[in-house]
């Protein structure tokens, strides 16, 4: 996102700008489908340049599960906010829910209900949702807003909101707003930030000004933005962590960390793979850490590891086999509880891959490395070497800078020091001649 936006004249181009490539090419709403009575009657737009714009909005984006890196991200904006003269803070939400405990969650409400600067929520674009904790974001803004296709609710027990009853039911943007529970529907953050005009934050003395009516001939009357918009976001370390603490991220981690430090166990590498897996695990568990991790589900995918190396050492696929599958598929299951297990593909993808891995891999890669190379003994045949000691008919010469045992079958025995040829191997037995001597193929055998 573009770290400051100027929203100009004429919406269709501003709010392209505004709110990037989704929003580009859509037709600005008209005044009366985002504040009916903004259209109160036909005016000319002026033929001199547009204003600068009275002010700006804040936007931050929050994707995933609100852990306590997203709960200091948006403590973090809302100074931000209060300090740098914000007129509103919007957030852009798309949450299954709240992973931090519930004090510090009633304390993030209850911060943004009674924000200096209003705090006004979008859920969106098109897909997203705000379940459990999440929704109580949207129910503390002073104005919410869905896009279409997105939902919220599935809240449980009593909430920070205050008296109002949970909404436990998965509800469309239709039925929300409907039932009071957000204010408005805004297919675009850009129509959003055009639909806060005119509305009044609790305690403030006017009401915001986001917009003017303007009147294009031919289209009718419509918003033009008179705001700056500008978009703030987790730093690189930051979006690093909150990745991490997703329950498929995590999960695979701790799966891809046990399985690198293994790999380097039978490898005895320079240690880029323990590195590596060192890494990963210590993700795996600053992620782990936010979640409602199950320490049993930990256990077992450790042990499911473990078992799949037993059988690697073994040599062949046996029981212990079996046992790491059965324990890694029953750990990947019940790694995360409250509802926030990772998805089916990230389980699949990880026993899947551990099988892959250790079956149809890790034998390779111990065989690569404790196998020894064999030595082509029929080229040996016809070299020329050295009798290291008297060969008669057994003793020692040296090929190839090595030394080995040698016999003659000649009556006549071989002098210590004289060049003898190969002309015969039984098994790590060479059987040699002096060099020169005249000998038939008969002799050349290899048994």
């Amino acid at each position: 996102m573009k770290r400051r936006l100027l929203i100009a004249l004429y919406a269709p181009a501003a709010l392209a700008l505004a709110v990037g490539p989704a929003a580009a090419g859509s037709d600005v709403a008209r005044a009366g489908a985002l504040e009916p009575g903004l259209a109160a009657g036909p005016t000319t737009p002026s033929p001199s340049p547009a204003p600068a714009p009275s002010g700006h909005i804040d936007v931050i984006e929050v994707a995933g599960l609100v852990d306590r890196v997203v709960a200091d991200f948006l403590e973090r904006s809302l100074r931000s906010a209060e300090t740098g003269g914000a007129e509103a803070l919007v957030l852009q939400l798309d949450s299954a829910g709240a992973v931090v405990p519930q004090s510090e969650l009633d304390d993030l409400v209850a911060r943004i209900s009674r924000s200096r600067t209003p705090v006004a929520v979008w859920v969106g674009p098109s897909g997203a949702r705000a379940y459990g904790g999440a929704f109580e974001l949207v129910r503390a803004a002073f104005v919410s807003a869905m896009a279409p296709g997105t939902h919220v609710g599935r809240e449980q027990g009593a909430r920070a909101t205050g008296p109002r009853a949970p909404v436990t039911a998965r509800l469309g943007s239709g039925p929300a707003v409907g039932q009071g529970l957000v204010t408005l529907a805004a297919p675009t953050l850009g129509d959003f930030v055009v639909g806060l005009n005119g509305r009044t934050p609790p305690g403030a003395a006017a009401p915001l000004v986001t917009a003017r009516v303007v009147q294009v001939p031919g289209r009718g009357p419509r918003l033009e933005p008179v705001v700056q918009v500008r978009f703030g976001q987790l730093g690189l370390w930051p979006r690093v962590v909150h990745s991490a603490a997703s329950p498929s991220v995590a999960e695979l981690l701790l799966v891809a960390g046990c399985l690198l430090v293994v790999f380097e166990f039978f490898t005895a590498g320079v240690g880029v793979a323990a590195a590596a897996g060192v890494g990963c695990l210590v993700l795996a568990s600053m992620g782990l850490a936010d979640l409602p991790t199950r320490p049993w589900a930990v256990v077992l995918v450790v042990v499911g590891c473990l078992g799949f190396a037993v059988d690697v050492q073994a040599g062949a696929p046996r029981v212990w086999t079996g046992i790491g599958t059965a324990a890694v598929a029953a750990g990947a299951v019940g790694l995360v509880g409250r509802g926030f297990g990772p998805s089916p593909w990230a389980m699949a993808a990880a026993v899947v891959g551990t099988i892959l891995f250790m079956v149809g891999g890790m034998p390779a890669v111990v065989r690569a490395r404790f196998s020894t190379p064999t030595i082509g003994r029929e080229s040996m045949l016809g070299e020329v070497g050295r009798a290291v000691t008297d060969v008669s008919p057994e003793g020692t010469v040296e090929l190839r800078s090595a030394p080995w045992r040698a016999r003659t079958n000649r009556a006549t025995p071989i002098r210590s020091g004289e060049p003898v040829r190969v002309v015969g191997i039984d098994g790590l037995l060479l059987e040699v001649e002096p060099e020169g001597s005249a000998h038939g193929d008969h002799r050349h055998r290899q048994r």
